[in-house]
């Protein structure tokens, strides 16, 4: 057993109180196994004076390749952003590209202290090779869209979607976990979802879906159905207790009841749904009602950055306007809700500093001016820490951010490869 020591800091509780401890993982097993002030010194030794050691961040809802469409489309509502100007350069990927923009976005995660993302895409082999390299931990899968499709293609759709999901499961030594993934509950067709849900459950498979982001979503199936689209998913077997969904915007009371009583997760993308206008999501509403809500930055093409602690803010403002109410979603939600709720959401054991948890770890610089004075550091952590104040990342045990060095990536050649990836590719789109 080889052992690794964060020494020197102050480390976030489970509680969110702050404390001076060290933290002595297990490197082999990658967990935590000591924290406090005097643990064992330990094989190795990250040095944390000055910072505060946090849970590593979870990202539970991205389209980790779109870096390379990062800024390509702005301004525009989500429908007509997606059916002008996003798919059709989508159809022009090439597994190689999907690999260039997931490793982009791996190391931005990295850097910023995200540990862990779930993500909706396709070629998904090639982000699961760039998670392997990279280190990180990820929950995966093959996005399956019917609408538009003949019968035999939009099958041959939600095949694969299952099909990638048993074959990834496990893969990266335990790192990536897959689920079964119909784009919407308005893209996919309910007949498909009658035939492909059964056969997920029965593989043991999760279900992540997007649902209620918009009313042009909701209003549809209220209409053909009679009932809101998560009562309708919940007919159709989507809701169970290791599912999750992103968005929820449009969401009421009858579905938070519903969310909480199947321990259904939902997947907060605030910074999307500002800058498509989709709008405000009822997340307090949902964590009184006992939803378990994560975090996610949706997109790069959407957000435009993966940086979950401008998610922490962006989430604590809107949550406030959306409430009416100044002290709704309050930092420590919003850092739970990065962190722990985020794991729960993907079945991670995770989001907290606690011996037996996994070793997924970031560390904080404290010093800089714009964290000065230091009254309160979970504050500071929804409001004011950005991710270029990371100093180390560790998944598992491993150390893959050092002194805001990646260890398993090559910054430079990844840089260079996204930006000949990306011009490429709108080269191909638009020509």
């Amino acid at each position: 057993m080889t052992t690794l020591r964060i020494a020197d800091g102050r480390v976030l509780r489970p509680d969110h109180a702050v404390e001076r401890a060290d933290v002595l993982v297990d490197q082999a097993a990658g967990e935590i196994r000591e924290v406090g002030g005097d643990v064992a010194a330990g094989d190795e030794v990250l040095d944390a004076d000055g910072g505060l050691v946090i849970p590593g961040l979870v990202n539970a809802h991205t389209h980790v390749a779109m870096t390379l469409l990062r800024g390509y489309a702005d301004d525009k509502p989500l429908d007509a952003w997606l059916q002008e100007d996003i798919w059709p350069v989508e159809a022009e990927l090439t597994p190689e590209d999907v690999r260039a923009g997931a490793r982009l976005g791996i190391l931005e995660m990295l850097k910023s202290g995200t540990t862990a993302f779930a993500d909706m895409y396709f070629h998904v082999p090639e982000i699961a090779a760039a998670v392997e390299e990279s280190g990180i931990r990820a929950v995966l899968g093959h996005t399956a869209i019917t609408v538009g499709k003949d019968e035999e293609t939009a099958r041959a759709d939600c095949r694969e979607s299952l099909d990638v999901a048993r074959e990834l499961q496990g893969a990266a030594d335990g790192r990536i976990s897959t689920t079964f993934q119909p784009h919407s509950l308005t893209t996919v067709g309910e007949k498909y979802l009658r035939e492909f849900v059964p056969e997920a459950r029965e593989a043991g498979l999760a279900l992540t879906f997007h649902a209620n982001e918009t009313t042009g979503e909701v209003e549809p199936l209220v209409e053909e159905h009679g009932e809101r689209p998560l009562g309708y998913a919940d007919d159709a077997g989507l809701l169970g207790e290791s599912d999750f969904l992103a968005h929820g915007v449009h969401t009421d009371a009858t579905e938070h009841e519903l969310l909480a009583e199947r321990g259904t997760a939902v997947i907060h993308c605030p910074a999307s749904n500002m800058k498509l206008a989709s709008g405000m999501a009822p997340v307090q509403a949902m964590r009184d009602a006992g939803v378990t809500v994560g975090l996610g930055t949706d997109g790069a093409a959407s957000n435009n950055d993966l940086s979950l602690f401008d998610e922490m803010r962006d989430a604590a403002m809107l949550g406030k306007l959306a409430a009416g109410d100044a002290s709704a979603v309050d930092a420590d939600a919003v850092v739970e809700m990065a962190t722990r709720g985020g794991a729960d959401a993907l079945g991670i054991d995770a989001g907290r500093i606690e011996a037996g948890a996994a070793a997924d770890l970031a560390v904080v610089d404290l010093d800089a001016p714009h964290l000065t004075p230091a009254h309160d550091l979970v504050s500071h952590l929804a409001y004011a820490v950005t991710g270029s104040d990371v100093r180390h990342t560790v998944c598992e045990g491993q150390v893959l951010v050092r002194d805001r060095e990646v260890t398993t990536l090559d910054e430079e050649r990844v840089l260079a490869d996204a930006r000949e990836h990306a011009a490429a590719l709108i080269d191909r789109a638009e020509s």
